[in-house]
């Protein structure tokens, strides 16, 4: 008996679960970000100062960006299909070079950092919009997206071959540009502006995205932990700031994927407006939630390698690092749930104000008394959280 092969669809069909699973090559594609994130956390420890906390933040949104839009492109296209997976291993090898030049993009690398960016954007979407040719709607959305794309890529490729303030005025320009774009709904001459409808994506696809996004961001912070632990002599003092940056990690988790990823993943699958449910809370408001991430990646290396501080006090950047990474996270968090659930958490609006009192201990306080704070504010509001939900539930009950 012969059985005919029946070659994939481009396009995701079905209305079910399945029709939105993340496919192993999506989870492939997502490794290439593992090393972005370390070259930028790696790349921010070795330059820390204003300059170069300035430049990570700038390059993260860009990282962030492409990464964000490529999983919007997969809530339509099937990663079954031979043509998707060629498309999305072009993206990693993209997003390779992207990595790779993070260290020097703001100097000699900055060509290989904008043409790996722009490469990246106007081929998915082009790819996107002609996966999409018989699908009128979707067809023109994704050729409005790839026209701003085109347009922001002259700013990319033009900053290239300027200098130091010049390109930055001319990068943030690029990326104010495609920021923008979804609140102008893409309106471009002759295609009009594109429509909530044309946002129907498959919601539980996107928060699981973003949710293994947040996984790999949170391994790699343990990785850092644990490449630089693995160089200090085992004494009481390296073991400690093991066991704070361990803590912490496992408080963060705790924070975002305990009750709101969950809650969130079905509050957007049911909802009748995902796209702008997806928009706001998964496209905009996750950025101040991988920022906090990276920045307690570096924080945790700063109070393994220099745990006492300076003269028994922490420096202003290094203590914006061990306040402000779990403060990012919070505050991400804090505006995800609250788009999501329509209310704010009082736990984290706590845990801002004690991160905040903290700020005032620095000068007398080293890096690791400091994460040790950081760290049981992260445990605490974890704690206040999942007894509150608890509670709620029992009074429900």
């Amino acid at each position: 008996m012969s059985t005919t092969y029946e070659k994939p669809s481009m396009l995701r069909t079905g209305q079910g679960h399945e029709s939105g699973k993340v496919g192993f090559v999506e989870l492939f594609f997502d490794l290439v970000y593992v090393f972005a994130i370390t070259m930028l956390s790696h790349s921010l420890l070795h330059h820390f100062t204003g300059i170069g906390l300035a430049e990570t933040a700038f390059l993260l949104v860009a990282v962030w960006w492409v990464w964000v839009y490529t999983t919007w492109a997969m809530n339509w296209l099937n990663p079954a299909a031979t043509s998707v997976r060629l498309m999305l291993f072009s993206q990693m090898f993209g997003g390779l070079v992207l990595a790779l030049a993070i260290p020097h993009a703001f100097g000699a690398g900055g060509l290989a950092f904008a043409g790996a960016y722009v490469f990246m954007q106007v081929s998915r979407s082009l790819f996107t919009a002609w996966a999409l040719r018989t699908h009128e709607g979707h067809f023109r959305n994704f050729m409005r997206i790839s026209i701003w794309l085109m347009f922001s890529g002259v700013f990319w490729f033009a900053g290239a071959f300027l200098e130091h303030e010049a390109r930055w005025i001319v990068w943030g320009i690029a990326l104010l540009i495609e920021i923008a774009g979804p609140y102008a709904l893409y309106w471009t001459p002759g295609l009009g502006a594109s429509n909530m409808r044309d946002w129907d994506i498959r919601g539980e696809h996107m928060a699981e995205r973003c949710g293994l996004l947040m996984i790999i961001a949170l391994g790699e912070s343990l990785l850092v932990t644990g490449a630089t632990f693995a160089e200090q002599a085992p004494t009481l003092i390296p073991i400690a700031g093991l066991v704070t940056a361990f803590v912490g990690t496992v408080a963060m988790w705790w924070v975002y994927f305990n009750i709101g990823a969950e809650r969130a993943a079905h509050r957007i699958a049911q909802a009748e407006d995902p796209g702008q449910l997806g928009r706001l809370a998964y496209t905009y408001l996750h950025i101040p939630i991988i920022a906090g991430i990276l920045l307690t990646a570096v924080s945790d290396e700063i109070l393994l390698l220099h745990p006492m501080g300076h003269h028994g006090a922490t420096a202003p950047l290094e203590g914006l690092a061990l306040l402000g990474g779990p403060a990012l996270f919070l505050a991400g968090n804090l505006f995800f749930k609250k788009a999501v659930f329509g209310k704010f958490a009082r736990s984290h609006i706590a845990g801002l104000i004690m991160l905040a009192a903290a700020a005032f201990a620095m000068p007398v306080a080293g890096p690791l008394a400091l994460g040790i704070v950081g760290t049981l504010v992260m445990v605490i509001v974890g704690a206040w959280e999942h007894m509150a939900v608890n509670s709620r539930k029992s009074v429900a009950g």
